[in-house]
């Protein structure tokens, strides 16, 4: 078992902890956080993840940060390949892998030779840095299998998403071959490692887009609070049988014991939001923005009764369906939006889930009747296959390339 999945079993059910402890909280509310990262009893392991001090394994079954207890900061990019040659992407994959396993154990890629006229080999900026939790997530597209000659190993799960209603994709934040998460207590390690994967690999890709998030984790024992100032993140399993019902893959090809990741750039419009009165929020969501619990309830674990929340609001939509995701998603804030004059905010949406249609019918029954699309718009959108762990002496997707 992994440390991960040790730091999970070791812990009560979280809502049972929060109701003894008469702390509120809230609810589903854009799936901004993956709450398994906040709610622990205070074993040693889970100060180790408060302060950032938690060992962080790259090789193991799963690939890590995704039910890895999530950290404060995210850089995300999506690459195309800028070359189709198999023996050049393996060997790619092949450096990843060698250079991922120095990174989470805040080594240097490489170290430098004897001749200072050459570059450094690593670029340096997390010199004297712990590795503050890093994470190196990977993943690909259906068009990266495509372009690689790999479309019979294509999973029947693995279809592009369907377009849904009320988004407006922009092409520069949509599709791409490969998918890297960088996720780590400090924003300059996330970037440091993103930076060194793509210098590495320049002949062989090129950057699609990125985007760099914060999650607001101060207390861990308490849910954060989205841009929108509810608290988010309720909804998500914790325990590694559950993740093993929701997220890990249990197919009979290479994505066993993987991961399908659903990517969703939403803005959100928050001068509108703040023009917006309280109760009206709060219809918006199905929850009370203080304490975070649903309609007709006081605490933020207590069962949600459907018939008492609006029609139209965020939580009875995405929980009719009754499809569980895991959320692990990151707020952005892009300065000003040249168009509009306005705050170039929102949620970096990501979910993980063992087959992409518990999304595709999450999206869909949001659809047009959300209350939530007066104050947002998606405007990126992927779906990436995340590999199965990498034991030592392999590569990142092994099994899919022999």
């Amino acid at each position: 078992m992994t440390k991960d999945e040790t730091f999970f079993e070791q812990k009560m059910d979280r809502r049972e902890f929060l109701k003894k402890a008469g702390i509120g909280g809230a609810g589903l509310a854009l799936g901004l956080s993956g709450a398994s990262a906040f709610f622990a009893t205070k074993t040693d392991e889970a100060e180790k993840i408060s302060d950032g001090d938690e060992k962080i394994r790259f090789y193991g079954k799963h690939q890590a940060g995704i039910t890895t207890a999530m950290q404060k900061n995210i850089y995300f990019v999506v690459l195309d390949l800028h070359t189709t040659d198999k023996d050049k992407i393996i060997q790619l994959f092949k450096d990843w892998t060698d250079y991922s396993a120095k990174l989470v154990e805040g080594e240097l890629v490489k170290k430098d030779g004897s001749n200072a006229l050459l570059p450094p080999t690593d670029t340096g900026e997390t010199v004297g840095l712990n590795p503050h939790r890093l994470t190196l997530t990977f993943g690909v597209s259906a068009d990266f299998l495509k372009k690689m000659g790999l479309e019979s190993k294509r999973p029947k799960l693995f279809r592009d998403l369907p377009p849904f209603p009320k988004e407006q994709l922009q092409d520069k934040y949509t599709g791409g071959d490969i998918a890297i998460q960088a996720c780590a207590d400090d924003e300059q390690v996330a970037f440091h490692a993103i930076r060194n994967l793509i210098r590495k690999g320049r002949n062989s890709i090129t950057m699609k887009w990125s985007q760099s998030g914060f999650a607001a984790i101060g207390n861990r024992l308490e849910t954060p609070r989205n841009l929108f100032g509810f608290k988010d993140g309720t909804a998500n399993v914790t325990k590694e049988s559950d993740f093993d019902q929701v997220v890990w893959t249990d197919s009979k090809d290479w994505m066993k014991d993987g991961s399908y990741m659903a990517v969703r750039r939403i803005q959100m419009h928050l001068e509108t939001w703040d023009r917006t009165n309280l109760q009206e929020q709060e219809n918006t969501f199905g929850r009370y923005k203080d304490s975070g619990a649903p309609f007709g309830k006081k605490n933020e674990f207590d069962e949600v009764d459907l018939s008492l929340l609006p029609v139209d609001s965020h939580v009875r939509l995405a929980k009719e369906v009754d499809k569980p995701i895991y959320r692990r998603s990151y707020s952005y804030s892009d300065g000003i939006d040249e168009t509009t004059g306005q705050f170039d905010s929102g949620l970096l949406f990501i979910s993980y889930q063992k087959d992409p249609d518990s999304f595709v019918k999450v999206q869909t029954n949001l659809g047009a009747d959300d209350k939530m699309n007066e104050y947002i718009t998606h405007i990126g959108s992927g779906l990436f296959a995340c590999f199965a762990g990498v034991e030592k002496g392999g590569y990142l997707g092994q099994d899919l390339f022999e």
